[in-house]
């Protein structure tokens, strides 16, 4: 055992002393390569990041409290073209941003509530509804009544949401990739297309449509055709799709329409 110590000893310092080091007991180390300068990313400053007390979602009600409950028609207008509200960001960071129409039940918000609850942490991170809580009656007949007899009871509550309508803001000492995972898994589960986008995201979705507008080359565009009525096409066309210039179908949103 020791004449492999001293062979390996021995081996070391040949190999030592053919790159010129100095010999001796205090010598027998080889060449240290020295490390390059690196430059690392700046923090991000939260200097002015104010967490509030209770920083957690708030329980919704599965009912409104209404004194009396009336029925509704459907007002399908409700879940088509853009929110007119709600679709810019206040005092968070990052949000779940709706990019179609849809109507949120209790069950999804409470779904959220519990994932974001559970998986944020509440000394860094507080989160905050964008929406209100269910107020728009969905009413339903049992099964094997016939037709006829008159509008069915109240069913459930639902909550109507638009295109770009911010559905949960988070914000406060945090980066998106920390808050990006849960908040993905919780727009995957919703019953519209969504997606998580930070302040600058949302700012920039919007200045990209801005842009192809500004940019476009075609003339015949959607608004211009029904602006002038070519062909008669305000026969045919709506006036949900006059407002809108053709960027909607229904509750659908189409990106590449200008």
């Amino acid at each position: 055992m020791l004449s492999l110590i001293k062979a390996a000893v021995g081996g070391l310092a040949g190999v030592c002393g053919a790159h010129g080091h100095k010999q001796g007991l205090l010598h027998n180390h080889c060449r240290v390569l020295s490390a390059g300068l690196q430059t690392y990313v700046i923090p991000p400053d939260y200097s002015d990041v104010v967490l509030p007390e209770r920083p957690k979602l708030k329980f919704v009600n599965k009912v409104p409290n209404f004194k009396k409950a009336k029925k509704e028609m459907k007002k399908l207008r409700d879940i088509q073209g853009p929110a007119r509200a709600g679709h810019t960001f206040t005092n968070g960071q990052y949000a779940i941003v709706a990019l179609g129409g849809g109507y949120l039940h209790w069950g999804h918000m409470e779904m959220m509530r519990l994932t974001i609850n559970r998986k944020m942490d509440p000394k860094t991170t507080f989160a905050r509804w964008r929406i209100n809580p269910p107020y728009k009656p969905i009413t339903r007949k049992g099964l094997g009544q016939r037709m006829g007899g008159g509008k069915g009871a109240i069913d459930h509550y639902v909550t109507p949401v638009r295109y770009g309508r911010l559905i949960v803001e988070v914000g406060g000492k945090v980066e998106l990739a920390e808050v990006e995972p849960f908040l993905k898994e919780v727009a995957k589960k919703l019953p519209f297309p969504a997606k998580v986008m930070s302040k600058e995201g949302l700012a920039a979705m919007y200045q990209q449509q801005a842009d192809m507008e500004n940019n476009n080359q075609n003339p015949w565009t959607f608004k211009e055709i029904a602006r002038g009525n070519m062909l008669g096409i305000r026969k045919v066309i709506s006036p949900f799709d006059l407002h809108n210039h053709g960027r909607f179908t229904g509750k659908f949103h189409l990106p590449g329409r200008v």
